[in-house]
């Protein structure tokens, strides 16, 4: 049966790669971005485009185009990355960053909130570099904070959906080749969405709000 599934950043990398996957398996793939490019609109699938979900514009265009539309898989995947130390510190891109990638994906949820039904799945594409019992390596502070800061808020929004039968997935993708990195990860995006889509597929109310890597392994907080 044809599910529903609605990807934020939907235009390149990660974004563009669950939306071909997705499409592939016949599902009805609802893709929004800030602009389109070739190989989204290659795909074929449902683009809506100016959506920049950390401004409230992007947010009431994206509540406009969906306000009929019964979701059944939600991934929260547009982010930035931005670096900060010590010696090069700046606030400016901390507060950009927890904007795109802590609190746009909580907006996103709670404006599609009449859009999730008891059965549909939550899905926030995170990073083990928000985890802090990892981190040996410091730096890159906004960037940590702002996908530590979304994990304890995707556990907040699991017991909150919970009582809706609603399942919240968070995910670390694995060091993934995207232009984010400049293409310096250890697995392609496609094998990073295939892992992450089995995850889905498996996600219900007994491990919603567990913080997985994308194989398969439960990451410390």
């Amino acid at each position: 049966m044809s599910r529903t599934v609605v990807i934020t950043g939907a235009n390149r990398g990660i974004g563009l790669a669950f939306a071909s996957l997705y499409k592939s398996t016949g599902d009805n793939v609802i893709a929004l971005c800030r602009q389109s490019s070739a190989q989204l609109d290659e795909l074929g699938v449902s683009v809506i485009t100016d959506i920049d979900v950390s401004t409230e514009l992007g947010l009431a265009k994206m509540t406009e185009n969906l306000a009929d539309v019964a979701i059944d898989i939600l991934i929260n995947n547009a982010g930035i990355l931005r670096d900060e130390t010590l010696s090069d510190f700046n606030n400016q891109t901390i507060i950009e960053q927890f904007m795109v990638n802590a609190l746009a994906p909580i907006n996103v949820c709670q404006r599609l909130l009449s859009n999730l039904t008891a059965g549909s799945k939550v899905a926030l594409i995170t990073s083990r570099m928000g985890s802090i019992a990892d981190n040996d390596s410091g730096g890159r502070y906004g960037y940590r904070m702002s996908k530590a800061a979304l994990n304890a808020a995707g556990k907040s929004l699991a017991v909150d959906l919970a009582k809706r039968d609603i399942a919240t997935g968070i995910y670390h993708p694995g060091y993934v080749q995207t232009d984010m990195v400049n293409h310096n990860g250890d697995i392609s995006a496609n094998v990073s969405v295939s892992r992450l889509v089995a995850l889905i597929d498996e996600l219900s109310l007994t491990n919603t709000g567990v913080f997985y890597h994308s194989n398969g392994d439960v990451l410390p907080w």
